[in-house]
């Protein structure tokens, strides 16, 4: 996927001896040169396959007005990664993770869109070998390990004034809280909740099916998360109508968009996929108290039997690696 790079602009996050955060800035403009543009594409490759919240500007943002100064030419481009690096740093400096790296601001296009990249990229350390082939130590930028990065799709935010998602943030580990002071800096707030349209989505699959026996209900809903996962697999969205249109109408004869639309679902037109979500329509899967259990649904009541009175789960024919195991185990004793 190529990009082409209008403007970028490299900063430095760092702490200083008093262990606070400060902002070692560029002494001048980058060139979008060959290098840079790489290092954009990189970053714009590994973003679009993390999982993503999507969020708005609220109207009083500063980040909003900021970006358009830049746009319409009032600003240049290294006066507002600048401006945005001191609120960024701002905002870090209020949790106790705050990383340090390099801050990434690039403006660039990819396929007719553009885009804004806000980033900080983590350091790591390396060895390399020198002309003499002696070896020496570097620092190398780890543009996969990316956690703390937002794009916003500038061509949505001038034409779509309704969007709920021309913001894009990396959501990172559980626990960081990265969504909170990431929307705080960019003055946003929550649009699209990808996850629970594609919760939604799944629980409108299995009322739309209610009605159909287990023989033609359960090749529906295999059709229904190879879609799914075909789509998140090239980078696609899952288009509603479009997934209606490959479906076959239920024992009522409604067609899954018909469906939807009467029955109040809330389902945008289109959004990303989420591939645990999508799972488990086709498996029953759990974890806990040690054990992690995972089977095909179309098993359940085959080789698969749950009795609800004593929470008890009988498995007929277990997975040969599994058997071995437990055969040699039994034999030990």
């Amino acid at each position: 996927m190529s990009i082409s790079l209008h403007a970028v602009a490299l900063h430095q996050l760092d702490k200083n001896e008093q262990d606070e955060l400060v902002v070692r800035f560029s002494a001048e403009a980058h060139q979008a040169d060959a290098y840079h543009e790489t290092l954009i594409q990189e970053l714009h490759r590994n973003f679009t396959s993390k999982i993503k919240g999507f969020a708005t500007f609220r109207t009083d943002s500063d980040v909003k007005t900021l970006i358009g100064t830049y746009l319409n030419n009032t600003v240049d481009f290294m006066v507002l990664s600048k401006k945005c690096s001191e609120k960024l740093r701002g905002e870090l400096s209020k949790y106790p993770f705050a990383d340090t790296g390099t801050l990434v601001f690039a403006k660039y296009q990819s396929l007719a869109t553009d885009y804004l990249m806000v980033g900080l990229i983590p350091s790591n350390n390396g060895m390399r070998v020198l002309d003499d082939l002696n070896l020496s130590a570097t620092a190398y930028l780890d543009t996969v390990k990316v956690e703390l990065m937002a794009v916003v799709d500038l061509t949505a935010l001038e034409t779509q004034h309704e969007s709920n998602r021309y913001i894009s943030f990396v959501k990172g580990r559980v626990g960081r809280k990265v969504s909170d002071f990431f929307l705080d800096f960019l003055d946003a707030e929550v649009g699209l909740n990808a996850k629970e349209q594609n919760i939604v989505l799944m629980q409108a699959i299995e009322d739309f099916l209610s009605g159909s026996d287990k023989s033609e209900s359960l090749p529906v809903k295999k059709q229904v998360a190879d879609y799914c996962n075909d789509q998140i697999n090239h980078g696609e969205e899952v288009d509603v109508k479009e997934l209606s249109s490959e479906l076959p109408p239920n024992a009522e004869g409604k067609t899954f968009i018909d469906y939807t639309n009467e029955n109040g679902y809330e389902l945008e037109d289109s959004f990303p996929g989420d591939r645990p979500t999508v799972r488990k329509l086709t498996k029953y899967v759990g974890a806990g108290g040690g054990l992690n259990i995972s089977f095909d649904t179309l098993l359940l009541g085959e080789r698969v039997f749950y009795d609800v009175e004593t929470d008890t789960l009988t498995i007929k024919g277990t997975p040969p690696n599994l058997r071995d195991q437990l055969t040699r185990q039994a034999r030990s004793k």
